[in-house]
C-alpha cells in the first residue's frame, strides 16, 4: 500500500480507537513517538505499528531527529480524505477521552517529572 489517502484507506485508518486518538494528540503539533506511548499508555512496538499504518494511509507524515522521531497530521491531496479527517478529528475533539489525552500530554512534556527532563524528550512542537 502507498502513501495514498484514497477514501478507502482513510476509513480504513479512522476505523481504529487508538489511530484516532493519535491523530487527535498530532492535530496542530508535531510530537515524538514516547509522548504518543505515554499518553495512550501502550507499549513503543504497538504506537509504530499504527502510525505506520497512518502513515501508509497519507495521513501522517514522520520526521527523524537524532534517535528522535516526530509525527505530524498529513494534508491529504484527496479533497474528500482532507474534509473527512477534518471533520473527525473536529468531532472526536469533543470527547471526554480525548480531552483526557490532551491533559495527558500537557503534563508529560510540561511537568517536573515530564519526558523531557526525565529522558530529554523533545517538547512537542505547535505547527
Amino acid at each position: 500500500m502507498g502513501k495514498s489517502a484514497t477514501l478507502e484507506n482513510v476509513f480504513r485508518a479512522l476505523g481504529d480507537r487508538t489511530r484516532l486518538r493519535l491523530l487527535h494528540l498530532m492535530n496542530g503539533r508535531e510530537i515524538c513517538v514516547c509522548y504518543l506511548v505515554e499518553v495512550l499508555n501502550v507499549p513503543q512496538p504497538k504506537i509504530s505499528r499504527h502510525l505506520a499504518y497512518l502513515r501508509r494511509a497519507g495521513l501522517v507524515l514522520a520526521r527523524r531527529e537524532g534517535k528522535w522521531m516526530h509525527y505530524r497530521l498529513a494534508s491529504p491531496s484527496n479533497r474528500h480524505a482532507a474534509d473527512i479527517l477534518s471533520t473527525t478529528l473536529d468531532s472526536i475533539s469533543r470527547e471526554p477521552q480525548m480531552q483526557r489525552d490532551l491533559q495527558k500530554l500537557n503534563s508529560a512534556c510540561c511537568g517536573p517529572r515530564s519526558l523531557v527532563h526525565v529522558i530529554g524528550a523533545p517538547l512537542p512542537a505547535e505547527l
